[in-house]
């Protein structure tokens, strides 16, 4: 069984909505989208987040209340597979905002992987995987200065 270009497109559409979701600050539209046991591994401790955390958009709403202004926010060049009900989206993304006290804005790129199932007819996020490298050289230290 091999992907459509239609199944494809709906799961671009939903990377670009959770994209439009982050731009406008609109933590109940990125929520919205959550699978109802998503996991997610991202950029902030702990290693794991799980659902009661994740799809309470009090939650979200307090990072993007961490910023003065807006999140700029940048999904690069998606690689999409779907299987069934089943799908997964690879991409580098790009985020930039001003931290609340900050002189000015910070840009990260950081990998994504997006796992995401079909339940009666939507595409849900059931999963969420996000890593920036780091130097092999003995320092450990993130490769924040990486841009594709």
């Amino acid at each position: 069984m091999t992907s459509t270009i239609d199944e494809q497109d709906e799961i671009r559409a939903v990377i670009e909505e959770q994209a439009a979701a982050m731009r406008a600050g609109d933590a109940d539209a990125v929520v919205a989208r959550y699978a109802p046991d998503i996991v997610a591994f991202t950029l902030a401790p702990p290693l794991a987040h799980g659902p009661d955390e994740l799809r309470d958009p009090a939650t979200l709403r307090g990072w993007f209340a961490g910023f003065a202004g807006p999140v700029d926010y940048e999904v690069r060049d998606p690689r999409i597979t779907v299987r069934g009900d089943l799908a997964f989206c690879a991409s580098l993304n790009r985020m930039s905002a001003v931290p609340a006290g900050a002189a000015g804005p910070f840009t990260l790129w950081f990998r994504s992987t997006v796992c995401l199932r079909r339940e009666r007819g939507r595409w849900l996020i059931a999963h969420q995987h996000q890593s920036t490298p780091f130097h092999m050289d003995g320092s450990f230290a993130a490769a924040l200065d990486l841009e594709p």
